[in-house]
């Protein structure tokens, strides 16, 4: 492989680290890590992070607007999903490289 194809272009890399910061945050990651065993709603989330309603709600917003979880409201309830399976990928690498059990 060439140097030139192994080179990842400055969008990119501004791509890649607003997602990443934006994942970056303890109660984001860990809602991710849920999210990426299945659809939750927030309410199941809330209870699996320890959280206030509210706080949840803005973790998931920051996702929502990053384009990397999505939702469908069912009745009363709203339940998320990740809908970038590149993000599933990476969650999923990084509980295999970091998370021995």
């Amino acid at each position: 492989m060439k140097q030139d194809e192994k080179d990842i272009k400055d969008e990119h890399i501004e791509i890649i680290s607003r997602l990443l910061k934006s994942m970056s945050h303890p109660i984001r990651l860990k809602i991710l890590c849920l999210l990426e065993e299945g659809e939750m709603s927030v309410g199941d989330l809330r209870e699996q992070v320890k959280t206030t309603n509210a706080n949840v709600s803005q973790h998931l917003n920051i996702l929502r607007s990053q384009g990397i979880i999505d939702f469908r409201k069912d009745a009363n309830f709203i339940y998320n999903r990740i809908t970038d399976t590149r993000i599933a990928a990476l969650i999923e690498k990084m509980r295999q490289l970091f998370c021995p059990d």
